[in-house]
Order: structure tokens, then C-alpha cells, then sequence
């Protein structure tokens, strides 16, 4: 379960990420988020739920170092990160995987390039990487559409190979916003069960989602943003 910030003190050493009474805005607009405390210790796996416009997506962009706070501090992996400077950032990000809502897969690469492009981009040389790609696309279903662009794939294909290049630097935190929002059911469920191999191997996982099916079938801790303001509610259901 999520633990609000003002319960500890100071940080745990099973802890992951904490916000301490953070707000944050978008250049001289309202609040998208007011005054969000929480601790999340490593290995966990939450939900973040809200009507649209609660801040979910911003959410997100302050785990990842996509934006800065307004007001309050952002701590991961233990190291206060609210004003770190942007030559710093890139050594925390590594440990961050991010599923996007918009997939942002690159049409004119194969989706083993796609799975491929952070280890290249962090200098690795395909020799080094090639059989582990190749494994990550088949654990996710994907061994017989290795060399497929992305225009070819259909719509749950497209988002398991999002997955797979999410995850592909074996990241500590991963986060998804909304990773079953184009998929039907039967897909949403297969996608949600790739998350739980992930967080069983270790992986904390932040799934933002409008997805309240999923959300009641998970019996996972959510986090329900309402109007920026952030509520923790108890587990909704059955686990799968």
C-alpha cells in the first residue's frame, strides 16, 4: 500500500519514490496538482485512477523528469530530485521505463529496432544485444513479428511492443499511461498480466488508467486523483 509522506519522517530504505507536499502547474495556469504526499516502496504495484484533467499524465511527467514541481520535493532511488540539474538526469531516467499513451513507436523501424533503440542510444553494440531482444519479443508475444513495422501491427500488438522497449533496460520503475485504453478486453487482460510477470520480477509499476474493470479485477492499491488532489483508496477486488 501507498504510505502518505507526512506519516514518515524520513525516508525508508525500501522506498522508491516520495512526494512531499507537491504542486505543480503549467507556466501561469491553475494547479494540475496541489499538495500530493506519497511513499511508494520498491516492488510495489499501484493503480493511479481520476476523471480526466485530475493530473494523472502529470503525474507521471514528475516521476519521469518530464516537469518539475511547482512546490514540495520529488525524491527516487533515495536522491532528491526536484531541482537536479539536467546533465544529472539522464543517469536517473535509465532506471525509468515509460509506456506513453501514444505508443511513440518509430513507423520506419522494425520492432526489434523499435525494442533495440535505448541500448543503442546508450552506446551498446548490437552483438551485446541482440539475443535479448529477440527473447523480450517473444516473452511479450511478438517472435513471429520481430521484423514488422509498426504500421503492420494491430492495436495490442502495437502496445506489447511499446512494453518491450520500456522495458528492455530492465528498469526498476515502470510506468504506463494508459497501456489498455485502445485494446479490447481480452487484450486489456493479457497486457495487465505482462505488468504482473514485471512487478513479480521485481519492477515497481505505476499504471495510470481510466480502466476501472481492470482496476476492480486487480485488487491492487489505488491512487485516485480527484482535481489534483491525490486520495488513497484500499484494493478494489479479486487478485487476478
Amino acid at each position: 500500500m501507498s504510505r502518505n509522506a507526512s506519516d514518515a519522517a524520513a525516508p525508508t530504505s525500501d522506498e522508491i519514490l516520495r512526494f512531499s507536499n507537491v504542486s505543480m502547474r503549467y507556466g501561469r495556469g491553475p494547479e494540475v496538482l496541489s499538495d500530493v504526499s506519497l511513499s511508494l516502496p520498491r516492488g510495489s504495484f499501484h493503480f493511479v485512477t481520476g476523471p480526466s484533467g485530475a493530473g494523472k499524465s502529470s503525474l507521471l511527467k514528475l516521476i519521469y523528469l518530464a516537469a518539475r514541481p511547482s512546490a514540495g520535493s520529488v525524491r527516487l532511488f533515495g536522491e532528491d530530485v526536484t531541482a537536479m540539474a539536467a546533465k544529472d538526469q539522464p543517469k536517473v531516467r535509465r532506471r525509468i521505463g515509460v509506456v506513453f499513451q501514444d505508443l511513440l513507436l518509430l513507423d520506419h523501424l522494425s520492432a526489434f529496432d523499435n525494442t533495440a533503440l535505448p541500448l543503442r542510444i546508450a552506446g551498446h553494440k548490437a552483438s551485446e544485444y541482440r539475443n535479448d531482444v529477440a527473447e523480450l519479443l517473444t516473452w511479450v508475444g511478438l517472435g513471429q513479428r520481430m521484423q514488422a513495422l509498426p504500421p503492420t501491427l494491430a492495436g495490442g500488438e502495437k502496445q506489447r511492443l511499446a512494453i518491450a522497449r520500456a522495458v528492455v533496460n530492465r528498469p526498476e520503475i515502470l510506468l504506463a499511461d494508459e497501456p489498455t485504453g485502445n485494446v479490447d478486453h481480452d487484450m486489456a487482460l493479457r497486457i495487465y498480466r505482462l505488468f504482473v510477470e514485471l512487478n513479480r520480477l521485481g519492477t515497481t509499476v505505476i499504471i495510470a488508467t481510466h480502466d476501472q474493470d481492470l482496476v476492480a479485477r486487480s485488487a491492487r492499491p489505488v491512487l485516485h486523483l480527484d482535481r489534483g488532489r491525490l486520495k488513497p483508496m484500499p484494493p478494489q477486488g479479486p487478485a487476478e
